[in-house]
């Protein structure tokens, strides 16, 4: 277990790695709006974090006495996010599947989603630092 361990810090941590690489491929999205045969390209994170949690339900119930028990049922991965790109679509007769007004709510929709992800990271270093200082 690292310093900020354990699994809520680790998905926490992918998922506002997910978010940066969002934001990166939303950008190369919008750059090639007029790019003739360009596919846009998302990533796939909360989707895949929502399914390994539901898949995680322990097929035991174990009670832990004591805090530094191993808890059951967690396999302990972390998700990392997903680059898919769709060629199914065209938008434009060249081709070029990017609606530039999707990709602009989606830029700011992947904006407040990072904002809550650092302030959670934030209030989580907090909550550390008051345990360790013992405020």
């Amino acid at each position: 277990m690292n310093v900020l361990g354990g699994a809520d810090m680790a998905r926490l941590k992918g998922a506002i790695s997910a978010a940066e690489l969002r934001q990166q491929v939303i950008a190369d999205n919008i750059a090639n709006v007029d790019t003739p045969g360009f596919k846009r390209s998302e990533v796939l994170f909360e989707e895949l974090l929502a399914g390994r949690l539901g898949s995680q339900a322990p097929k035991l119930v174990a009670r832990r006495t004591h805090e530094k028990h191993i808890p059951f049922g967690g396999s302990g991965s972390v998700v990392k996010p997903k680059l898919v790109t769709d060629d199914s679509t065209s938008m434009h007769n060249s081709a070029n599947n990017v609606d530039i007004d999707r990709e602009m709510a989606l830029l700011a929709k992947n904006q407040l989603r990072y904002n809550a992800l650092i302030q959670q990271l934030n209030h989580e270093i907090s909550m550390l630092r008051i345990g360790i200082e013992g405020r």
